[in-house]
């Protein structure tokens, strides 16, 4: 974690928007009328995915990737202008919501500003030609950030975002662009800009990690990452989350992974948490059924660090628009129940990890998950059903009974049954339908005293 990141970032809810695809507009002013719905799902920032021009040579379908930038320092002509974009952004503050825009510092374009009037900025291979580490990044060149000029012209960029309104940066492939730039840059900024920013990496995977460092290239790990971070990405264990989901890993193999992430990185690192976003399938088409899908989002939601909605997943819409042509969300096929569950998810979400300091999970049988937070003055317990099993766990009465004394923040009140078993009481708690959250006051002595 930075120095200074703020505390209020650990609970944060992060709403992701493709401004292009969100609304049959394809414009900014078509995501100011729908601020009023993402500010109702406990949104703390609006992440703005690219709103740059997009190059013309190479690109990826009729409309090219938003990730092949022309012009850094410019608005695509079709979301709106500079004047659209500020009226956005003063509608989300006065919502209470900050917003972040996306930073694609590893790469632009192969028609871009930069590489006609600074050719020299660019990555070459070995006849002299602008180049790429990655093969299937086809409609880009990468930069070369051994021109400290270059840092110069970026971190300047950042700040012309900034005087416009801009809260913060969710940056792009981080990983591969030098560390010592991203520190950098936010000292630079914090100097000139006295409020608050918020920096977000896109750290990468593990295997992509190794691909990369084996060809002799830079790729930052996520704990290197959090000197200049405020957050990262979760793809550090998204193979074991995915693969979990899908029911081709044990849930085990990404609970090991949570214990990493607590012990080997920095004390107070933060992550952002996904079951979804625009690089990975939706999550509804994912887990194979509503019951699932219930389950999963109160799993991540109450997983430590900020939260990310990709924009239609609270409508468990299956589909996720593609990001190379005009693609609207199919907002008219979503659930309205499920968006209205979500809702309620984010917003305690939000509450637990706001009050609570202790974070424990373990899994109870194959696919039953317990999570465990807790506070000075109460205890919040979660049961979750993710591997889609009749749901029965057993607990010892001792163990049970403030479980059953205490108050259902989600989900149906335990049933009980009672069973001898080597002459002690037993009580069986079915999960139904719905996951199960309990809040259990006055929970505060050693970790031998919590229901686990």
């Amino acid at each position: 974690m930075a120095a200074n990141t703020p505390q209020w970032i650990r609970s944060a809810v992060i709403y992701e928007v493709f401004p292009r695809n969100h609304t049959a507009q394809g414009t900014f002013a078509g995501v100011y009328q729908d601020l009023e719905r993402i500010a109702g799902l406990h949104t703390d920032i609006l992440w703005l995915m690219p709103i740059h021009p997009i190059g013309v040579v190479g690109r990826k379908g009729p409309l090219g990737s938003p990730y092949a930038i022309s012009d850094y320092r410019a608005i695509h002509p079709e979301l709106g202008d500079e004047r659209d974009l500020r009226i956005l952004i003063d509608r989300a503050h006065a919502l209470g919501m900050k917003v972040m825009i996306d930073v694609v510092y590893n790469h632009t374009s192969r028609d871009s500003v930069l590489l006609r009037e600074h050719p020299e900025w660019f990555m070459r291979d070995a006849h002299g030609n602008p180049a790429g580490k990655v093969d299937d990044w086809s409609d880009v060149y990468d930069l070369d950030y051994s021109r400290k000029d270059l840092w110069d012209y970026q971190i300047a960029t950042l700040g012309k975002w900034v005087d416009c309104g801009v809260d913060g940066f969710r940056c792009d492939v981080a990983s591969l662009v030098p560390l010592a730039f991203w520190v950098t840059a936010r000292e630079q900024l914090a100097q000139a800009q006295p409020r608050e920013l918020i920096w977000l990496a896109e750290s990468v995977d593990k295997s992509f990690t190794k691909i990369l460092r084996d060809e002799g290239f830079v790729s930052h790990a996520d704990p290197e990452l959090h000197t200049a971070f405020d957050l990262t990405y979760d793809y550090d264990g998204y193979d074991y989350l995915g693969g979990a989901m899908q029911g081709a890993r044990p849930l085990g193999d990404y609970l090991n992974h949570l214990y990493v992430q607590e012990t080997l990185y920095p004390a107070g690192a933060v992550k952002m948490r996904f079951i979804e976003n625009h690089d990975n399938p939706r999550a509804a088409g994912v887990v194979g059924s509503r019951h699932a899908l219930l389950n999963w989002t109160v799993f991540y939601s109450l997983l430590p660090g900020a939260t990310l909605v990709h924009a239609g997943q609270e409508m468990a819409l299956s589909h996720c628009p593609d990001l190379f042509s005009q693609d609207t969300v199919h907002w008219d096929e979503g659930d309205p129940g499920f968006a209205s569950f979500m809702r309620g998810v984010l917003g305690l979400s939000k509450a637990i990890k706001r009050s609570c300091t202790r974070f424990a999970v373990s899994e109870l049988r194959e696919g039953v998950a317990k999570i465990v937070w807790r506070g000075g003055e109460a205890t919040y317990v979660a049961f979750l059903n993710l591997g889609g099993e009749d749901g029965q766990v057993c607990l010892y009465e001792c163990e049970a009974a403030e479980l059953l004394h205490g108050q259902v923040c989600l989900g149906e009140a335990f049933s009980e049954c009672q069973a001898w078993e080597d002459g002690r009481t037993r009580i069986c708690l079915r999960l139904e339908d719905m996951p199960v959250v309990v809040k259990v006051p006055g929970l505060s002595g050693a970790d031998d005293e919590l229901p686990i």
